[in-house]
């Protein structure tokens, strides 16, 4: 039984995938790498053009091999940046690009994510060893992530409404004073997250 189980488990984290562990890349790091892409490409073929030195050739042409790999890890955008030429590679909304695309790595899973992604992890085990108990445990995990995502989208809400009505902040914050100090911890973790 203990090994069905760690089977189990195996199993379901390589269907599972990294996707609460590493954040899926959203369309501006696959557009950012596209361009990387273009770009790296178009230095290769200009040091070839323009007769640079035999190691700057050799390492534009590296770089633009292993730039593939970025598109091949990201995947392709749904619509492809303009990038044919030097001009339409160094424009402005390209290097906002980058900037997005920077701040969009830069992010890492909060708990929350992390919470997720073992709740569903869970459902799936509970789903797989099924019967009357894994059905009951699937529908308590399946709750307890509705509980947590609901959680998070009223402190979403309340901080929203903090920022709209500053006159209201005060009046907020006094009718919240008796929370205890488990309610304050969470709600600090998920505004921190």
């Amino acid at each position: 039984m203990r090994r069905l189980m760690w089977v189990v488990l195996v199993g379901c984290v390589c269907v599972c995938g990294c996707g609460a562990v590493r954040f899926v890349p959203g369309e501006a790091m696959k557009e950012n790498a596209w361009v990387h892409q273009r770009t790296a490409q178009l230095a290769a073929d200009a040091a070839v053009a323009e007769d640079t030195s035999q190691g700057l050739r050799e390492l534009t042409t590296l770089c633009r091999t292993q730039s593939r790999a970025f598109v091949a890890d990201y995947g392709l955008p749904k619509e492809l940046p303009a990038a044919d030429t030097a001009e339409q590679v160094l424009s402005q909304a390209n290097r906002q690009l980058a900037a997005s695309a920077t701040g969009q790595a830069q992010r890492r899973p909060d708990i929350w994510d992390a919470a997720d992604g073992l709740l569903e992890l869970s459902i799936g085990i509970a789903g797989i060893i099924g019967g009357m108990y894994g059905l009951r445990a699937g529908q308590f995990l399946k709750r307890a992530r509705d509980k947590s995502q609901a959680l998070k989208e009223i402190i979403e809400g309340n901080e929203l409404f903090k920022q709209l009505n500053a006159e209201a902040s005060r009046d907020f914050k006094e009718a919240h004073k008796n929370q205890s100090l488990i309610t304050r911890g969470l709600v600090t973790e998920i505004k921190a997250g």
